[in-house]
């Protein structure tokens, strides 16, 4: 049988694996996640999505106007349009903007042990040597991945030509035209 005093040495007990586990998990602080931000080079990649977005805007500016012809007045306004896009996205993005969203995320995401850890990794000779080669790392996969799906587009390409010749309605003989008597 339980004694009297069980129950609260349970709960004691309880309390204090509840406590150490919150203890364990304790968000990371602002200075531990600038040192990430730096270790991972943040701000350089935050600035470096900046020139990838405008093109995109562009893009998408001449796709808009692609087919039209514009005077000279309505280029201009296109551009201006354009430029003041590209400003409110650099000011938006920059990163005294960015870093205080940086922060609050990575404070809801990882743990104060988390950011320690990836600090030290990035840090480190492997983590310099990861950032380093991730552009070429992501050229080489985007290569991979077309080369994959070239065939399977060729695939889908034969099967969509079969599909659409059971589907087709048979062609009617063409019968030749009477020619009216005179």
């Amino acid at each position: 049988m339980h004694s009297s005093r069980t129950l609260p040495r349970l709960f004691a007990a309880a309390c204090l694996a509840l406590a150490s586990a919150t203890a364990l998990a304790a968000p990371p602080s602002d200075a531990e996640i600038d040192r990430l931000l730096k270790a991972s080079r943040a701000q350089s990649m935050l600035g470096a999505i900046l020139p990838q977005m405008e093109e995109m805007q562009r893009q998408q500016f001449a796709q808009i106007t692609a087919g039209k012809e514009l005077d000279a007045k309505q280029r201009a306004e296109v551009e201006r349009i354009q430029a003041r896009t590209s400003e409110i996205v650099r000011k938006t993005l920059a990163w005294e903007e960015m870093h205080p969203v940086y922060v609050q995320v990575y404070k809801q995401t990882f743990s104060s042990d988390d950011v320690k850890a990836m600090a030290k990794f990035y840090e480190s000779r492997a983590g310099q040597n990861l950032l380093d080669k991730t552009p070429l790392l992501m050229q080489n996969l985007m290569g991979a991945i077309q080369q994959k799906m070239i065939p399977m587009m060729e695939a889908l390409q034969a099967e969509l030509k079969d599909v659409s010749a059971q589907e087709a309605p048979p062609e009617t003989p063409k019968t030749p035209a009477r020619r009216k008597r005179k």
